[in-house]
């Protein structure tokens, strides 16, 4: 009897610690610094959300939702795979976003899985109706007392056009001194933004290499297979930062392990 109810015990604490693992939101906070950066926006702060793929955390996605809120965040970034193509519940996503636009700027680029569902249009028309500034290979200016910075969105590659093309079109008429922020899903394509001199490109995609392990890190990522070099945090290059979320949801993959869903929370900071 006794090691029956340890077996139990050992197969609830396993059934808890694997929910905890797809269930259990954390929020990453970074502070990025730069010379570049208008005085003006000195403070601003950047919640990013990326590869909801139809993940509900609470009733109306209220732990999510109250989570993002806490970050007191002046524009919420979506970077991509809102929705899974396996399951498309655009709906279930919605139900976030339409309380993100209460409180803050939105803005939002699309992944692989909208352009797989084949229902782009549908997404991007149903965001607009909520208020959500979407950004296919666009960009556009936003101001502060007078002063300036560029946020860019690209979409996704599977939309038919490489990296560098749609930056070359969203990037045509922007001032080369600006302070410029791309929106991307793609983190495997750093060289690219490195190349175009972003400032700072937020991406997701990797799901955090959907198990992290010790000393290691993430073990396997879409476009970048197994151990993959971005998964998870900042990486640098010459001018250029790229903010890689670990996400919020799964796909092919149901489970996480070491790897808990993720709010990235960014201030820019003016040196």
């Amino acid at each position: 009897m006794k090691k029956l109810v340890k077996i139990v015990c050992y197969v609830v604490v396993f059934l808890l610690f694997l929910y905890a693992n797809n269930q259990l939101l954390v929020v990453t906070e970074h502070v990025v610094e730069s010379e570049k950066l208008p005085k003006a926006f000195d403070g601003y702060r950047i919640t990013q959300i990326s590869d909801l793929h139809d993940a509900t955390f609470g009733d109306n996605q209220q732990r999510l939702v109250e989570k993002v809120r806490a970050t007191n965040p002046d524009a919420i970034f979506l970077t991509g795979d809102l929705i899974d193509s396996r399951r498309y519940d655009l709906q279930n996503s919605l139900e976030a976003v339409a309380q993100f636009v209460t409180f803050a700027d939105v803005y939002y680029v699309l992944g692989n899985h909208e352009v797989a569902v084949n229902r782009v249009d549908e997404i991007y028309e149903a965001l607009e109706r909520l208020g959500v500034q979407i950004l296919p290979n666009q960009s556009l200016e936003i101001q502060r007392d007078g002063e300036r910075l560029t946020i860019i969105g690209i979409e996704d590659p599977l939309m038919g056009k490489e990296p560098q093309q749609m930056l070359d079109e969203a990037m045509a008429t922007i001032h080369p001194n600006s302070y410029k922020i791309l929106l991307s899903h793609r983190p495997e394509k750093f060289e690219t933004y490195v190349k175009n001199v972003i400032d700072i490109a937020f991406t997701g995609h990797a799901h955090g290499g959907q198990v992290r392990l010790p000393f290691i890190g993430g073990l396997v990522a879409p476009g970048q297979g197994w151990l993959p070099t971005y998964t998870s945090g900042i990486y640098e290059a010459e001018e250029t930062k790229m903010i890689v979320s670990r996400g919020l949801g799964n796909s092919i993959v149901t489970q996480r392990l070491f790897n808990l869903p993720e709010i990235v929370a960014v201030e820019l900071k003016s040196r």
